[in-house]
């Protein structure tokens, strides 16, 4: 089924410190780090707004006052919520996410981790995609234990989406944005309240929900964006990297 784009929500999930990429964060958010002259963040948002999405939902942590004033005075007609994560500090993405609960309810949604930096085709075939729930992956990455890995079955089906995957089963990367239905959205922030009422699945990442719903046969499928640009920014090494894809986007 169809969505229209006025009908998907954006879920921005920015609360983290941003440790690794140290000093560049000591008093900057990750998501404003600029790639070529752009913020990470000005390159996602101006994506989004590109493809029909106007709604957006932040959630915000680390510096949270200078991503605030950013999106004010450079975004001031976007539809944009904040929602802090307080504990970010002890937290992972999985917890941040589901604060966005109130927010999204029922609504298709379209999930970015602020540190990534992609081509805008990514979104606009993730848009237009079949699949009412699916994972961006880039198949012809060299994969190790830091990445996101996918196992999918003969269907594109998704059956594993974890950093211990054995690289040598996984069909790819997950990037770090997905879409997700309406009324998976229900089942999903059903499973991550009940996984975040014991303190142990605080550090869990999002993907740990995705499984659980996969075992109960909701439906998540590969979107192949091999070939296309992006890169996610978790070290210098990655900052650098980006700056070399993305320069002659300048």
């Amino acid at each position: 089924m169809k969505i229209k784009k006025n009908e998907i929500k954006a879920v921005i999930l920015a609360a983290g410190i941003g440790s690794r990429i140290r000093p560049l964060t000591d008093n900057c958010p990750k998501s404003l780090l600029e790639i070529g002259g752009k913020s990470i963040l000005e390159i996602m948002i101006s994506h989004i707004r590109s493809c029909g999405i106007s709604e957006i939902v932040f959630v915000v942590g680390y510096l949270q006052e200078k991503i605030k004033d950013y999106m004010g005075k450079r975004f001031p007609d976007l539809d944009v919520h904040f929602v802090t994560n307080e504990r970010y500090f002890e937290t992972n993405t999985g917890y941040s996410l589901m604060l966005t609960k109130d927010w999204i309810q029922d609504s298709t949604f379209i999930k970015f981790d602020a540190d990534v930096v992609f081509d805008r085709k990514i979104l606009t075939k993730l848009i237009e995609s079949e699949y009412e729930n699916c994972l961006c992956i880039d198949k012809n990455i060299n994969l190790d234990a830091e990445e996101i890995k996918v196992i999918v079955n003969g269907q594109n089906r998704v059956v594993k989406v974890s950093k211990t995957v054995d690289p040598k089963d996984a069909a790819g990367e997950s990037i770090g944005i997905e879409k997700i239905s309406g009324e998976t959205a229900k089942l999903l922030f059903t499973e991550l309240t009940v996984m975040m009422e014991d303190e142990k699945n605080h550090q869990e990442y999002y993907e740990s929900a995705y499984e659980r719903l996969m075992a109960n046969l909701v439906p998540f499928y590969a979107l192949d964006i091999s070939g296309l640009k992006w890169t996610e920014i978790d070290t210098n090494e990655d900052f650098i990297l980006a700056e070399n894809i993305f320069k002659q986007d300048r």
